[in-house]
Formats: structure tokens, C-alpha cells, sequence
């Protein structure tokens, strides 16, 4: 059976060196979505990117410290979204965050 809804498609745009609290920001903020009940997140780590200060980092060069770039994808109701925004502004130093309407289309299969 297809159930669709409207969500919120919230996207955190951060390096993977990013920390928070001695821990790396992703893993921090999805931990703190997971408390907050939010209905998913998946963290998404690029292989090449650059930012606002257009410094390419990329996984082709071996590097000691790798600060690449990472996307933590979070759904939603606009509610939920919206609350959950205030608890992560001060988590992070810089980075980018997108929010987008989209439709889910959940699949269950019924025995």
C-alpha cells in the first residue's frame, strides 16, 4: 500500500570535522533529532565540496586531518522542523542549512 504526505526537507550542510561537544557535529545532531522524536535523519558523507570560502576538499588527496563535506538529511512535519530549529542554532559554527516541501511516499507491504 503507497501512503503519501507532505513534509519538510531539511538539509545541514557542515564539514566532517565539525564538532560538538567532543563529538562530531553530525552524530551530535542526529542524536539530538532521535531525542526530539523527528520521523528520520541520514547523514551523507560527499566525496568532494566546497564552500563559502571556496576551498575544495576532496577525498582524492590523502590528507592527516580530512575535513570533508557532510549532509545530514532530515523529514518531517513542518511543525516538528520548525521546532527542532531554535535546539540546533547554536550546535554549529558555520555550515548551511535548506529547507524544501516534498512529498513522501511510504511503502508498507500488508501480510
Amino acid at each position: 500500500m503507497l501512503k503519501q504526505e507532505e513534509i519538510t526537507l531539511m538539509r545541514i550542510f557542515v564539514g566532517e570535522s565539525d564538532r560538538y561537544e567532543n563529538k562530531p557535529l553530525y552524530e551530535a545532531l542526529v542524536e539530538l533529532f532521535r531525542a526530539e522524536s523527528v520521523a528520520g535523519a541520514t547523514v551523507i558523507k560527499g566525496a568532494m565540496g566546497y564552500g563559502g570560502k571556496s576551498e575544495v576538499h576532496s577525498d582524492r588527496f590523502l590528507r592527516l586531518i580530512s575535513d570533508l563535506p557532510v549532509v545530514i538529511e532530515v523529514v518531517d512535519k513542518e511543525k516538528k522542523i520548525d521546532a527542532v530549529l531554535p535546539l540546533i542554532e547554536g550546535m554549529f559554527q558555520g555550515g548551511l542549512i535548506t529547507l524544501e516541501k516534498a512529498r513522501v511516499i511510504n511503502f508498507h507491504k500488508d501480510n
